[in-house]
Order: structure tokens, then sequence, then C-alpha cells
């Protein structure tokens, strides 16, 4: 007899005082099995206090409630089998889960022993492209890339993909019969382009899973037997190849270096480009601007002054602390243009994609200056029949990119025939190596009166 069957013959006895003999003759099922004795029969029966305690009562009151919800009249001994049971259960599924946990751990260690070893055990910083392994921040950076929304965005930028396809179909001499490497490939459309310009053999990279639907859009199109496509990072991965003749990617990001995709491109050219050979585009540049005290400077900053009646001024320093990435009406410029950076990419190392660059623009209208303005430029030139370039500019048909807007906490009274000199610095930032540390200094080139020193924070 159970602990509970103990109970409920006590109070079996307490209420129904059957004589001794009478309960030498019983037989299944027991007269005291009624749940009903299990209430006792006497107010504080110290004969029922014996091994009971507070679990006991919880599990009693459990039991009760559960009985009064539901419909199941289920006995209270098989209630507490049901119990334990139920508790052996999850203990299984939380030491499953326990050492689901640690095996996944396990994997992690051996795939980076794995990786130690195939690269020969070197440390991080010695080996080249070192720059380029934000290994940490870069599984949200990809994982961003493998939504066919931002491909979306991107293809159904006509002045980005036409231009790609206008230099590489208008130039067939630069791929026929070549071996090309497309770094970031994305959906495979610049792969495509350049295996339709009759290339020998196209080698799309790509570390994001959007590559698997790369695959087959490239079999969609029956090309697969001139594309292969490689998941992976640039720093990592492979080739069936040992060199190639022609690299071609679109790497720009916001402010032309946003993302630090251009340092991947730069080390595939150092790891695999022949002699001779040619990375697309060729050439870039950074142009910059002033901006007047338009509307929309008035909506952006003005906003804080009066919101809902009070005061949040103060916000302001906030706002201008990251540039907003907008479309910039060209009418809202207010001073010539100047270059800022080139970059040759066929050259350039990374050290030149970090700088500290001179500007002077002058002013052509009176009023205040309320922010500059940044973009860039691209350019398809070398070895080409029919050259092929595009801009971001605010008097160029908008782009995904729009342009990247610094706006200044306190604006700068300027008049017609006003120069500004200064500089423009820009880091990479320390915690996250796709971001970028921008620092803007103006001064006015008569007086040298320093007119703002202000940083940003791309990210």
């Amino acid at each position: 007899m159970d602990f509970y069957g103990c109970i409920k013959l006590i109070n079996f006895i307490r209420k129904m005082k059957p004589s001794p003999e009478s309960l030498t003759i019983v037989a299944p099922p027991f007269p005291w099995e009624s749940e009903e004795f299990l209430n006792p029969a006497m107010p504080n029966d110290e004969l029922l206090q014996y091994d009971f305690d507070d679990d006991s009562d919880v599990e009693m009151d459990d039991y009760i409630n559960q009985r009064n919800h539901t419909e199941a009249n289920v006995p209270y001994s098989q209630y507490l089998d049901m119990k334990l049971r139920f508790q052996q259960l999850e203990d299984r599924v939380n030491c499953a889960e326990a050492n689901l946990a640690r095996a996944l751990e396990d994997l992690s260690l051996l795939r980076s022993v794995a990786k130690n070893a195939l690269l020969g055990e070197q440390k991080d910083e010695e080996r080249p492209g070192s720059a380029c392994n934000i290994d940490e921040n870069d599984d949200a950076y990809f994982s961003s890339y493998a939504h066919f929304g931002i491909h979306e965005e991107m293809l159904k930028d006509k002045t980005r993909t036409e231009s790609y396809r206008d230099f590489v179909l208008n130039n067939p001499m630069i791929f026929k019969d070549k071996v090309v490497l497309d770094v970031g490939c994305g959906t495979g459309i610049l792969s495509m382009f350049a295996a339709k310009a009759g290339a020998k053999h196209v080698i799309g990279i790509d570390q994001s899973d959007i590559i698997y639907q790369a695959m087959d859009i490239v079999k969609e199109n029956g090309l697969e037997s001139v594309v292969t496509l490689v998941k992976g990072k640039v720093e990592d991965v492979t080739l069936p190849v040992n060199k190639v003749d022609v690299i071609i990617s679109e790497w720009m990001g916001y402010f032309l270096l946003f993302e630090s995709m251009l340092d991947t491109v730069l080390l595939a050219r150092d790891r695999w480009l022949k002699p001779g050979g040619c990375v697309y585009p060729d050439r870039c540049k950074i142009c910059f601007a002033a901006l007047g005290n338009s509307e929309r400077v008035q909506r952006k900053l003005g906003f804080w002054d009066n919101v809902y009646g009070f005061k949040m001024s103060c916000m302001k320093t906030s706002v201008c602390t990251e540039p907003s990435i907008e479309i910039v009406n060209h009418k809202d410029e207010i001073s010539s243009r100047c270059t800022v950076k080139n970059l040759d990419i066929t050259s350039c190392q990374q050290s030149d994609l970090q700088f500290k660059s001179p500007f002077t623009v002058t002013i052509n209208a009176d009023g205040q200056c309320s922010a500059f303005v940044a973009f860039f430029d691209i350019f398809f030139d070398k070895d080409c029949v029919q050259k092929v370039n595009f801009s971001t500019s605010p008097s160029h048909n908008p782009t995904h990119w729009k342009q990247t807007v610094f706006y200044l906490a306190h604006p700068i009274n300027v008049s017609q025939g006003q120069v500004l000199e200064g500089f423009v610095l820009c880091t990479k930032s320390i915690k996250d190596p796709r971001s970028l540390d921008i620092t803007i200094e103006a001064h006015d080139k008569v007086t040298q009166k320093i007119l703002c020193h202000q940083s940003y924070l791309l990210q």
C-alpha cells in the first residue's frame, strides 16, 4: 500500500468505524479506495501528520484544482504517477538540450582548429588581408545580403545595373575567352553578363546564402557550363584556377567605402589577378559640396526646436553625429564641387582607403551652410573601346546609394565668393571595421577662422 493508500485507510477507519474482523475479509476493490477518504476525518489528525510535508499539500491542491477544471476524473495516485513521468521527460529534454549546446560548441571549436591548421597557424594580424577579417560582425553583414529585397533594390537601380551591363556587353574584347572573377556575385548578374560577352570561365564568390539562389538562376539560364559559383569569403576560399584575367565587382557602399568591401576586392586582386590583368570598375572618386539652409534641413533639424510645444534642441547634437543617407536636390547646393579622394583600383592599397584629404569649395550664394554632401563617381576606362561611367551626384538620376549628408550642429553664415577650406578624415571604426569614422573641419580661407569641426559615425 502506498502512502496515499495508507491515508485513505486511516480516514476510512475514522469515518466508517469498521470492526477488525471485517477488515480481514475484504477483497479488491477495497472500500477505502474512494477519493473521498483523502479528506481528513478528524481535524489536526496527528496520525496523518507523520511524513506529511508542505509539498504534499501543494500537490494535493494542484490535483484538486486540476480535477475541478477538467472533465477527466483521474485517481489521485494516477495523477501523481503522470506528474512524475512528466517531470522525468522534462529532465530528459533539458539534458538533451544541454548536450546539443555542448555539441555545437565542440563543433565550432573543431571548425576553428581546422581553419587554423589550414592557414598554417598564422596569426590574424600577420595574414595578408587581415583588415578584412572581421568575423564577429560579418555574420550579420552577410545575413543582410541573403534576403532577396536588397538584391531587388540593387537590380532595379538602372544607373548601377545598366552601367555594368553596357560596359561588359559593349567591350566584349575584354572578356572574350578570358577567365573572369566576380567578387561578391550576389544573384550572379555580373557573372552572366561576362558569360554573355564570351568569357571562357566565370567564377563568382559570395559568402551570403543568396549564392544558392544564384546557382538556380545560372542553371535556369543555361550558363552552368561557363559560370562556377563558390560560397565563402575571399579570405578563405580556394578557386578552381590559379589566376584570372579580369576581376569585376560591384563593391561600392554609402560614401563609396562603407562596408569595406573594396578591401576584399583588393585582396582578390593581389591573390589571383594575372600580371597585366584588369579590375573593373578601375577608377572612382569621392566628391564634396556645401548645402544651404533648405526646407529639408529645416525639417531635419528645425523639428527639434518645437516638438508639440516643447524644446528639444539638445537632440540636434545626437542627430548630427550620424551622416544621413538621402536624396539631395541639386538646387540646395550653395558651393562649387571638389574631389576629396581619387582611387585607382588597379594599383591602390588598403592603406589608401583610410585618408585625410584637403578640400576647397567656393560659396555661390549668401546664406547659411547647414551641411556638406558627399557623393561618388565610378569609371570603366582601362582598355575600353566604349568607356562607361556613372555618378551618384544630386544632379544625376537617383541611385540606391543616394547621397551622404553631414549635417552641422551649428550652421555657418556664408557669403557669395567666400572660400571654405578644410579636410575630410576617413578611418575605419574600431568597434566595427565595416563602419566609418569621418571628421570634417572647415575654415575661412582669408581669416583662417575655424568654422566647424565635427565627427560622424557612418554605420
